[in-house]
């Protein structure tokens, strides 16, 4: 598994004691270090303009580019070197999505900030440029269907904004219900030619392990086979873990682990192996440690220690949330 990685990234901070940080990545590297994992390791170029004016209005990223010194949002925070980073991101994303098509094989992108709240003309949730949604594009230069499934505990509003009008992305996402930023509700399927191409599986609290089981089994293995993508991208944010400080899902990091195995062979039945994944949220550090190293791993059919694999939600608590949505997406899809 080719990993995209660049030191700048640790370079890029919000306000003293911000959740997103640094160490996250500092976490990580130390695990996939540690555990040997650290041997295929790429350093992006930043993106250009055009790249992301495929995927934001040009106004949006001249905010971006002048803000400089200020505050974007409540928890967004622009510094002066925030641009440079952000565009080294992008450029990432587009990278591991490159690499994975081209070499048939899963890639990692380790980027920061993430990106999956900003929209065409907007920035926030510690996102300014919607990294994922790069990969996107680029991959539909040479493919004609990409799915990306959102991992994430919040739901991605901006991947969701800029493809919901499309067919050509399928957006799959399940995440906490009730929190940042409220949206994605189970009855939002997309509009006009994108109706039916937007799948929403907002959770209760506590919903974990058995709840995601079920939704893949019953919701998102038939619709990816049924779509048949020619690529896959996965916004993996560590945040539906249940050592997360800032939502309740109480996801294990065996679970996750698990997802993404099914992912990569999903994957490889599908679209010849081309899945990449890319760093969102999480912000208890080990924990995600454990989930990315765990997943980067299981590609190389090898097992890391996992310190975080309690199984707390031991009878399906999103039963309800799955049942609701395969009511509303029997209408586009054989569930």
């Amino acid at each position: 598994m080719t990993i995209i990685y660049h030191p700048q990234f640790l370079n890029h901070y919000q306000d003293s004691y911000h959740p997103e940080s640094p160490q996250r990545l500092v976490a990580i590297n130390a695990k996939l270090e540690e555990e040997n994992l650290l041997e295929d390791v790429l350093t992006p170029d930043p993106a250009s303009m055009n790249d992301l004016e495929r995927v934001h209005t040009k106004d949006h990223i001249e905010f971006i580019r002048r803000v400089g010194e200020g505050r974007i949002d409540m928890d967004t925070v622009s510094h002066k070197e925030t641009f440079e980073i952000a565009l080294l991101a992008a450029g990432g994303a587009m990278e591991a999505a490159q690499k994975s098509y081209l070499e048939k094989k899963p890639a990692m992108g380790l980027l920061r900030p993430p990106g999956h709240h900003a929209g065409p003309d907007y920035a926030g949730g510690f996102c300014y440029f919607n990294n994922l949604a790069l990969a996107a594009e680029t991959l539909l230069q040479d493919v004609k269907k990409v799915a990306i499934v959102d991992i994430d505990v919040h739901h991605g509003n901006g991947t969701s904004d800029i493809f919901c009008k499309r067919s050509d992305v399928l957006y799959l996402s399940t995440h906490q219900w009730g929190i940042y930023p409220g949206t994605g509700p189970f009855n939002y399927i997309g509009e006009e030619d994108g109706q039916g191409f937007t799948v929403n599986l907002p959770f209760p609290s506590r919903s974990g392990d058995t709840t995601y089981d079920a939704a893949w089994e019953e919701i998102i293995s038939p619709i990816l086979n049924q779509y048949k993508p020619e690529a896959m991208l996965v916004s993996v944010g560590g945040d539906a873990h249940y050592m997360d400080p800032l939502a309740s899902l109480t996801w294990s990091s065996l679970g996750y682990v698990g997802f993404a195995d099914k992912l990569i062979k999903t994957a490889r039945q599908l679209c010849e192996g081309r899945i990449s994944f890319y760093l969102e949220g999480g912000y208890h550090t080990g924990a995600l440690a454990d989930i990315i190293a765990g997943i980067v791993a299981k590609f190389r059919n090898e097992e890391t220690p996992i310190f975080f694999g309690e199984i707390y939600d031991l009878d399906v608590l999103g039963k309800e949330t799955i049942e609701r949505v395969k009511e509303i997406q029997a209408s586009y899809w054989n569930l």
